[in-house]
Parts: structure tokens; C-alpha cells; sequence
């Protein structure tokens, strides 16, 4: 007996939440912009006030929750702590 699928495809209302991981993660000027004001850049994407506050936090399992794509958690914060931390991926 299954206990369902594995993955579950994001839902529409997170299509927000996942442009924006999606941008951390791609865009280096944007993910700049982010890292200097989280709120502002968060608000630009169009952001609601949880997926915004869960973002900022870092919070990945409530992000999760919300609908973001793990995948795109996990990287848009590998992005910020290797912009933050001036890391590379070669010291990942």
C-alpha cells in the first residue's frame, strides 16, 4: 500500500514564493539587491506577508509548507550563505 506520491508539484499560489527562490538562486542582482534589504526585495517580488517572513527567516521547512520547491529552498540558501560568507561552491 502507498502512502501517496513522494513529490507534490508546488501549488499556483507559491508561484511567487518559487520566481523569487528561483531569482536568489539565478539572478546575481537581484539575489544582491536581496541581501541588502530582504524585506524590500521580498515585497518587489510579490510576496505575501508569510512567504515573506518565512524567506527572510530562513526558514526552510515552513517555506516547504508554504509551497516552495525543496530544491530551489536549498539553493536559493546556499546562494545567500555563499554571497553572505564569500564561500564558493568548490567549498561547499
Amino acid at each position: 500500500m502507498s502512502a501517496g506520491p513522494h513529490y507534490a508539484f508546488p501549488p499556483a499560489r507559491a508561484y511567487a514564493l518559487n520566481r523569487c527562490l528561483y531569482a536568489i538562486k539565478s539572478d546575481a542582482a537581484f539575489r544582491a539587491r536581496y541581501v541588502v534589504d530582504p524585506e524590500a526585495t521580498a515585497r518587489e517580488a510579490g510576496l505575501d506577508d508569510e512567504d515573506r517572513a518565512a524567506l527572510v527567516a530562513g526558514d526552510r521547512d515552513r517555506l516547504v509548507a508554504r509551497g516552495a520547491h525543496p530544491y530551489l529552498v536549498f539553493m536559493a540558501d546556499l546562494r545567500l550563505r555563499m554571497e553572505r560568507g564569500g564561500s564558493r561552491f568548490e567549498h561547499f
